[in-house]
């Protein structure tokens, strides 16, 4: 027997029974982004590149010299032919600037660093011979009196050999600097932090024809504990001793004091201004790149060099990924480039993805 269902509409399915589930995590799922390499490729915020790297090389006398420094692994002292090599090597990378610093052997150091201002020292012939190399790299000097003072300090010293002699100190860095110039520098790097530098060599520079020479202020330069294997590699830990350079480079509690630094060296006629040491004051990076916007590098130093290197070879951190890491972490601290030791290993990882 049929039964005829009755006419009419029949009842509409209630919303609430149809819709899903409400979900039981929040509908913004930050891993979504991190699950695919290409997705976090596309998203990530800031990159490294070989242009960021600026390649600190170490010169000394002598001819076909290749001195390892014990303290920091990988790194050597090199006589002017091996430079010339590495160099075109390191700008056959893409690196776009190298940083020249010397060994002076001890017999050839004196109070006053006349070493300094000679014109046949070993900076300048570096820089002559790169230059005749004809290699396409922008070259950086320091220009500071430590590796040429029997006493290792950045200047020079009073009588009693108890402070440094500003004034007098920077008359000797200005000579200096003209002579990198002459040499071929493209940019001058007072690292000395005596007050007024920055602007005496920009005045002498222009005075002497180099207008286009660029200066790359130590602006804020710490006194730091994490200098030593520098000062190993440059021959000036010895001369040193324990003496402190505390009354001159900047108190690490500091950190308005560095903003004060940035603007007299850019009152004075800095193009680029540097942060050194570099992780420890990851901060300051992002203070001065945020307050004055101009080119802001990060000098990751010897001893940071040193820590990550070493630790990579005991095996207890992956040391490649820990290189890149900390290199990454500058960038997104605010720098626009580093100086660092790992530059040509670090270009090497970035050309061959």
């Amino acid at each position: 027997m049929n039964v005829e269902k009755p006419l009419g509409r029949t009842k509409e399915p209630d919303i609430a029974e149809t819709a899903p589930a409400a979900p039981s995590f929040p509908v913004t799922r930050m891993r979504r982004n991190r699950r695919t390499d290409w997705s976090r490729r596309l998203i990530r915020e800031n990159t490294l590149g070989i242009d960021d790297l600026i390649w600190p090389v170490f010169v000394r006398d002598g001819e076909n010299l290749i001195e390892p420094v014990a303290s920091m692994p990988g790194v050597d002292r090199l006589s002017c032919d091996h430079i010339v090599e590495r160099v075109a090597a390191a700008a056959d990378l893409g690196i776009p600037v190298v940083a020249i610093f010397p060994f002076i052997e001890p017999d050839r150091k004196d109070s006053v660093g006349s070493v300094s201002v000679d014109p046949g020292n070993v900076v300048c012939r570096a820089i002559q011979a790169i230059r005749d190399a004809k290699i396409d790299v922008g070259i950086m000097c320091d220009v500071a009196l430590d590796p040429f003072t029997s006493h290792g300090h950045d200047g020079l010293l009073n009588d009693a050999g108890d402070n440094i002699l500003n004034d007098e100190t920077v008359d000797v860095l200005v000579r200096q600097a003209i002579l990198q110039a002459d040499a071929g520098c493209d940019i001058i790097s007072p690292s000395d932090m005596m007050d007024g530098r920055v602007g005496a060599i920009r005045r002498a520079l222009d005075s002497h024809g180099h207008t286009d020479v660029q200066i790359m202020a130590y602006s804020a330069k710490y006194a730091s504990a994490f200098y030593g294997p520098f000062r190993d590699a440059v021959g000036s830990a010895s001369s040193l001793g324990s003496a402190s350079k505390a009354t001159y480079q900047m108190d690490p509690g500091n950190g308005d004091e560095a903003l004060r630094e940035v603007a007299l060296d850019l009152a004075e006629g800095a193009d680029m201004v540097m942060v050194k040491p570099g992780m420890p004051y990851l901060d300051i990076v992002r203070r001065v790149r945020e307050r004055f916007g101009v080119p802001t590098y990060a000098y990751q130093v010897s001893g940071e060099y040193a820590m990550i290197r070493g630790a990579g070879i005991a095996g207890w951190i992956d040391g490649d990924r820990a290189m890149m890491e900390s290199l990454l972490g500058f960038k997104r601290a605010g720098a626009d480039g580093v100086l660092t030791y790992f530059a040509v290993e670090a270009a090497k990882r970035l050309r061959d993805g």
